[in-house]
């Protein structure tokens, strides 16, 4: 995965690079996650970079936010945080965790985790993939799930069959990722997405999050 992370612009390069040094400095493992491995695999632009942590996320974003400068959103409850750069970057910071949904649509409880536990916890396997930035496995690609063979089958996956009930949201993520992406759900995954919208699984879930996920870039 190096060659891929040479092509990306000097701007994520740079963040790369200090989140390497912080990795380095603190013994923590740093992961690139999620949509922005995603699209990197696809060579679609995304400047929304995405970093999970195995350990203090929260203090890892602290530190990184002092390197690179800007602001600092934390959100305490789920040990992550985001980091908006002088020059208009976003990076999310996660600790990894694992989720557990009491009801659904409910947010998660949450608990820490490591890396496989967080890649587990997500909607999708093309967005189960993950890229080590720690110095001693620079570029080592995890995919558990085998992400990277449905993107390159253009399928869209559930990770488990109760995923679009633990979070309805993914409904709508689902169909906005066919649209966008020229993907298709596989057979089992849009079996379990007809069934949750006939059971009206989108109603248990707060508007302004269904609002949230309609207006969504990635």
């Amino acid at each position: 995965m190096e060659e891929y992370l040479k092509r990306l612009p000097q701007q994520l390069r740079g963040i790369i690079t200090a989140a390497q040094k912080i990795s380095d400095q603190t013994g923590l493992k740093v992961y690139l996650v999620g949509g922005f491995v995603r699209d990197l695999i696809l060579g679609v632009p995304n400047l929304d970079m995405d970093l999970v942590v195995e350990g203090d996320g929260l203090k890892f974003a602290e530190e990184l936010c002092a390197v690179l400068g800007g602001k600092l959103t934390r959100h305490r409850r789920f040990g992550t945080a985001t980091v908006f750069t002088s020059d208009k970057l976003k990076i999310d910071v996660a600790t990894a965790r694992k989720e557990e949904y009491i009801k659904p649509g409910a947010l998660p409880n949450v608990s820490p985790g490591e890396i496989k536990d967080d890649l587990l916890r997500r909607d999708f396997t093309i967005n189960a993939m993950a890229i080590s930035i720690s110095k001693n496995d620079f570029g080592k690609f995890i995919d558990f799930f085998s992400g990277k063979v449905d993107l390159a089958h253009k399928y869209i996956r559930v990770m488990h069959d109760l995923s679009f009930e633990d979070d309805p949201t993914r409904i709508l993520r689902a169909i906005r990722f066919e649209q966008r992406y020229g993907l298709k759900m596989e057979a089992r995954t849009n079996k379990l997405l007809s069934l949750a919208l006939k059971r009206n699984m989108l109603e248990h879930v707060d508007k302004q999050r269904i609002r949230d996920e309609i207006i969504a870039r990635i």
